[in-house]
C-alpha cells in the first residue's frame, strides 16, 4: 500500500524495484498515484470508497497481508476499519509516529522515512533473491493482473449531452504519458481518479481528497510556471472553475500556457449525489437560462464560460459532441503553445451523472454500466476467485 510519503521522499523508483524483486502487487492511495505507472503489471489499482478501481477494491479484499508505506489509512480509502482489516495482517511504515495506530493498530509499526525503509527492504529482497529464499508470489500477481484486465468501468458512451466517463477516455488518448494533471474535490476529481491514467510521480497533483474549491486553476498555474517543459492539464467541475476563475488572468498576464478541462454539468455534482440518500436536490443547481447566450446546446446551463475566459485574456473551446472531444483537446494544446496563455476546453455534460462510490470497499454502488470482460460474467469472476 503505497502512500504519498513515498512521493514526498522521492522513493518511487525504490517502490517499483521492491515490487519487481518480490513480485508483490502495489495499490497506491490517491496521494501516491503515479508512484508506480498505471500500466505496470504490478499496479493493482486504487482502493477506496470514491477514488478507486473495481479491481483495486477486489484485490484489497482478497489479500491477507498488507505492507503500508508512507500512507495514513484515511477514511475515504479504508471505509470502516472492520471491513478493511478483516482477515489481514498489517505492517505500517511512516515517518510520523502518531500516524501509526491512529486509525487502527497494525500488527507491526515501523517509524521511518519512506526512502530509508525502502532502501533496506530492497537490500534484503536482493539478498534473499540471490540466496533463493524469496517466496514466489507470481500466482497471486497473475490473479491481480487478471482482475485488472477483466474488471473495468465503461467509458465509451455516445450520449448527448455528454457523459463524463467519455471525457476521461478522450483525455487518456489526447495527452501523453508525461502529462501532469491538477485537480481538487468534486465529482470531476473522483471520476478522473477512476478513469484517467497516470504514469509517474508528481503527475497527479491534487489537494487531498477534500481540498478547497477553486484550488485547481491557481495550482495548475503554479505547476506550469514551475516547469514550463511539462504538459499541464487542469481538471475542474463548473463550480470549482467559477470559484477562482479570475486567476486565469494571471496566466494571461504572465504568459503561462496550460490546458484547463472544464466539465460542466451546471451542478454541485458531489453534493447533489450525497443528497440522494436524503431524497433531496436542494439549491445545488447552478443552472439558469442565460439571456445573453443564443446557442441552444447551452440553454439552461447558466454561465457562459467561454465569454468569461475570453474576457480574462485567455482562449476557450466548447464541446457538445463526444466525437469532437479529442480534437478539441489536441487543438487546445496547440493553442496554448501558440498564444502562451491558458486554454479552457469546456465540455457540456448531462446534468445528472452518479459516479461509482459507496460506504464500504465491499459495497461500492456502480450507477453506470460496468464492463465485465470475463466470458461468464460476474459469476465467472467469483468462480475464478477474482471477486468475492
Amino acid at each position: 500500500m503505497a502512500g504519498g510519503g513515498i512521493i514526498n521522499a522521492d522513493a518511487s523508483d525504490l517502490l517499483v524495484e521492491l515490487a519487481e524483486l518480490t513480485g508483490v502487487p502495489v495499490i497506491p492511495t490517491l496521494m501516491a498515484w503515479g508512484a508506480i505507472p498505471d500500466d505496470h503489471p504490478l499496479m493493482a489499482g486504487m482502493c477506496g470508497l470514491q477514488t478507486s478501481h473495481r479491481y483495486g477494491n477486489a484485490t484489497m479484499l482478497a489479500s491477507d497481508f498488507v505492507l503500508g508505506i508512507g500512507n495514513r489509512w484515511a477514511n475515504r480509502h479504508t471505509g470502516s476499519v472492520e471491513v478493511y482489516t478483516k482477515g489481514r495482517t498489517f505492517v505500517h511504515v511512516d515517518i510520523e509516529p502518531t500516524q501509526i495506530g491512529r486509525v487502527f493498530n497494525p500488527d507491526l509499526g515501523i517509524v521511518s522515512d519512506a526512502k530509508i525503509a525502502l532502501e533496506l527492504f530492497v537490500q534484503v529482497a536482493r539478498e534473499r533473491l540471490a540466496a533463493k529464499r524469496l517466496k514466489d508470489f507470481s500466482t497471486w500477481a497473475a490473479r491481480c493482473a487478471e482482475r485488472k484486465k477483466l474488471m473495468q468501468r465503461k467509458t465509451h458512451f455516445d450520449n448527448v449531452p455528454i457523459k463524463p466517463q467519455r471525457v476521461y477516455e478522450e483525455m487518456n488518448a489526447a495527452f501523453g504519458r508525461d502529462t501532469v494533471y491538477v485537480s481538487t474535490i468534486g465529482l470531476s476529481q473522483i471520476a478522473g481518479a477512476q478513469f484517467l491514467h497516470v504514469y509517474g510521480p508528481r503527475q497527479w497533483i491534487n489537494c487531498g481528497q477534500a481540498g478547497p474549491l477553486g484550488w485547481t486553476i491557481p495550482a495548475a498555474l503554479g505547476v506550469a510556471a514551475a516547469d514550463p517543459t511539462k504538459t499541464v492539464v487542469g481538471l475542474s467541475g463548473d463550480y470549482d472553475f467559477q470559484f477562482l476563475v479570475e486567476e486565469l488572468a494571471v496566466g494571461a498576464q504572465f504568459r503561462i500556457p496550460y490546458v484547463q478541462v472544464l466539465v460542466n454539468n451546471s451542478y454541485l455534482g458531489l453534493i447533489r449525489q450525497a443528497q440522494r440518500g436524503f431524497e433531496m436536490d436542494y439549491c445545488v443547481q447552478l443552472a439558469f437560462d442565460n439571456q445573453n447566450v443564443q446557442d441552444p446546446a447551452l440553454k439552461g446551463y447558466g454561465v457562459d464560460h467561454q465569454a468569461v475566459v475570453e474576457g480574462l485574456g485567455c482562449k476557450a473551446l466548447r464541446v457538445t459532441d463526444p466525437a469532437k472531444i479529442q480534437t478539441a483537446l489536441r487543438e487546445a494544446q496547440a493553442m496554448a503553445r501558440q498564444y502562451s496563455v491558458p486554454v479552457v476546453v469546456e465540455v457540456i455534460l448531462e446534468k445528472v451523472t452518479n459516479i461509482a462510490m459507496g460506504t464500504e470497499i465491499n459495497a461500492i454502488n456502480e450507477f453506470e454500466d460496468v464492463e465485465c470482460l470475463h466470458p461468464e460474467g460476474r459469476e465467472g469472476l467469483i468462480a475464478a476467485g477474482l471477486l468475492e
